[in-house]
């Protein structure tokens, strides 16, 4: 069976996560729905040298070349898009991560507003029990950021800070990026090889 996964940026800092978990899931033959919001674009201009096109079509063949992804292995959908796969449980994919996770998203998320395309693929992933991993990068947390992950962590979503661990004696900012994707990547229940598990160090 193909592994399907719905990726989105929110306008958090951490479009390195994103981009890098991109590139893991391609390589490991998952298909990808990958949804991105207006901010995080901006944030993906301010701290990486990769310029997305803003149409989605634009945006699917340029990030198919970027990965070196198959024919149609990544779709990308935008922000009004209600015909999408994702915005229904009878199409939407077993897992989906948002990555990183605004407080905004987080929130409307929390609240199932599902204004976006974004925050309805994860009310859907919700209400059909399905996994839904979130990112947060925000420091520090307020009694509000914390009452929502609170929240969602009671509806069975995996609150998983971009916070990267040392134990690992990472050398290099990519080192720190890859202790987040590999800990998102356990949790999709994906191999990789770029962190051990506890136990398993040299």
């Amino acid at each position: 069976m193909t592994r399907v996964v719905t990726l989105a940026m929110t306008g958090a800092s951490g479009a390195q996560y994103a981009l890098r978990l991109l590139d893991c899931l391609v390589q490991d033959d998952v298909q990808v729905r990958f949804l991105i919001s207006r901010a995080a674009q901006l944030v993906v201009a301010t701290e990486t040298d990769v310029s997305l096109p803003p149409k989605p079509q634009a945006m699917q063949h340029f990030l198919t070349e970027y990965t070196g992804a198959s024919a149609e292995q990544i779709s990308v959908y935008g922000q009004e898009d209600w015909m999408s796969p994702v915005a229904s449980g009878s199409g939407a994919p077993a897992a989906m991560v948002v990555v990183p996770c605004s407080m905004g998203a987080l929130s409307a998320i929390a609240t199932g507003a599902s204004n976006n395309l974004i925050e309805r693929a994860a009310d859907v992933t919700l209400k059909e029990r399905r996994k839904l991993i979130l990112v947060p990068r925000e420091a520090p947390f307020s009694s509000i950021h914390l009452e929502n992950m609170l929240k969602l962590s009671q509806m069975g979503a995996v609150i998983l800070p971009a916070s990267p661990g040392f134990y690992h004696q990472p050398q290099t900012v990519d080192d720190l990026v890859d202790f987040v994707v590999a800990r998102i990547l356990n949790q999709l229940d994906i191999a990789q090889s770029m962190l051990p598990r506890w136990g398993e160090l040299a």
